[in-house]
């Protein structure tokens, strides 16, 4: 038999490899029950305008202006838009060379990238260039950018942080690499203990693999810590000692839910040590508009900035970015509003603080109210969500239903999450698809539907878990971390 090049017994074998759980077995289960009429709560994914979230006033007035530049000539624009909303749409509109119909620099927009280097320096207190910053189609592309550069084959390994957004898992394999897993301690608050790097980096060399980068997610997806300035330090250290390019996924800058420790950029804390490191050590940086308060998710707004990267690289790096043609526009305009939003004395300032704050602070009642819920529940133990958008409670199942799950042919806790959503609607993503430890199970879910809402659905949650718990425990034990 001959076969046909997309047949699939002749894909790309890396292809094949892929998983991404966020998107897998769950969600598509999810999806057949929601077309047969059941009521699904899609907490599977951190997106939020699908959950309820409105969007900011100001930004959705800009875009719409720069979409339609036909309405700023219109003598009653005023009556609809206020006066800055208009201001602001011309000055995105000179940006461009045709609007929002025409292709920008592959790099993004030169006036945008100048506004995120300005608002880096703001936040940081150290200058930027934008010439070393590439605007993306969200923080996803410019990630898969970065490993594709970096991965030559399968013996370049990526240390990435377990649990993982599976972003990372998915695209090491995609690009034919090899990942380096360190493991979250859960008792620490899913703290990072340097140890298990140079464990971690040990054991890939014993394999002949040469880790080539670290992966850091600040704040945590799936387990919501932050790290601390000490943290970020040992962490720059040891990218230093083993020649790493250091990774920080910083998008959930924005969703802190504690006072202890704020977000610090992993930039800020290189540039605060100084020379040598500060100068030597290579950091790439992503941030996007489709977390924080913004959840502009489907806009596919993003940035990387690139640290102490050789030109010739930036230059690679541009060559390939320029097959693409260009990031979207409108998602350039999202990313310019987030980066440089109304000031105090601007007419729509008030409305946009008053917007934004309201958001923030009912996600932080939301992490309170979720957390409370699932340490409420039988056999499940949860970690208070610092930031981000999830809680990751760990499930400890009895003995009985992890065997139920063997003969099923599931791994335990998908059997679990399977079992929630047929009762109760709700679609989460099993720990397994983030990794965990050997014989200890957790599920994420996003903190991210409507307040009110909430105390009925971890009621529903809490509710079916305990009669799982009765169902399938035999008193003699449960796994334990």
């Amino acid at each position: 038999m001959s076969y046909k090049g997309l047949d699939y017994e002749t894909l790309n074998e890396n292809v094949k490899k892929v998983q991404y759980a966020v998107r897998g077995e769950l969600y598509l289960r999810a999806s057949e029950l929601q077309k047969e009429g059941k009521k699904i709560i899609f907490t599977n994914v951190g997106n939020p305008h699908a959950l309820g979230q409105k969007p900011l006033t100001f930004p959705r007035q800009v875009v719409a202006l720069c979409q339609a530049p036909f309405l700023l000539d219109d003598p009653n624009v005023g009556l609809v838009f206020p006066a800055d909303a208009i201001e602001r749409a011309k000055h995105y509109l000179s940006y461009t060379s045709g609007g929002l119909g025409a292709y920008s620099d592959s790099r993004g927009l030169p006036g945008i990238r100048k506004e995120v280097a300005e608002f880096i320096e703001r936040r940081d207190g150290y200058p930027s260039d934008p010439e070393l910053i590439f605007l993306t189609d969200g923080a996803s592309k410019g990630v898969m950018q970065i490993l594709s550069t970096i991965i030559r084959g399968e013996k370049d390994g990526i240390l990435v942080p377990v649990p993982q957004y599976p972003l990372y898992s998915a695209a090491i394999a995609l690009f034919g690499g090899s990942l380096v897993p360190y493991f979250l301690e859960e008792t620490a608050n899913w703290g990072l203990d340097v140890n298990n790097l140079h464990s971690s980096v040990a054991q890939a060399h014993s394999k002949g693999i040469t880790v080539r980068a670290m992966v850091i997610i600040n704040p945590g997806n799936p387990t919501g810590q932050c790290l601390s300035e000490a943290n970020l330090k040992e962490i720059l250290h040891f990218c230093n000692q083993q020649n790493l390019v250091l990774l920080g996924d910083e998008v959930y800058q924005q969703n802190i839910y504690q006072d202890e420790r704020p977000f610090i950029s992993s930039r800020k804390v290189l540039m605060d040590m100084g020379p040598p490191i500060s100068k030597e050590l290579q950091l790439v940086s992503f941030h996007t508009v489709s977390k924080g308060y913004w959840g502009e998710c489907g806009q596919r707004g993003g940035y990387f900035e690139m640290t102490n990267i050789p030109l010739e690289t930036v230059d690679e790096i541009y060559k390939v970015a320029s097959i693409s043609l260009s990031p979207n526009v409108p998602g350039q305009i999202f990313l310019g509003l987030m980066v440089n939003p109304p000031k105090p004395g601007d007419i729509s300032y008030l409305q946009f603080m008053r917007e934004s704050k309201g958001i923030l602070e009912s996600l932080r009642r939301r992490a309170q109210i979720m957390t409370d819920g699932f340490n409420s529940c039988r056999n499940v133990v949860c970690n208070f969500t610092e930031g981000a958008m999830y809680s990751f409670p760990q499930i400890r199942l009895p003995p009985k239903a992890i065997e139920a799950a063997k003969k099923a042919g599931k791994v335990a806790d998908v059997f679990y999450c399977l079992k929630l959503l047929e009762a109760t609607g709700i679609s989460t993503v099993p720990g397994s698809g983030f990794g965990q430890k050997e014989g200890v199970f957790h599920l994420r879910t996003t903190i991210l539907p409507a307040e009110e809402d909430m105390p009925a659905i971890m009621e529903s949650f809490k509710k079916f878990n305990d009669e799982f718990m009765e169902q399938y425990e035999d008193h003699r034990g449960y796994s334990r971390m």
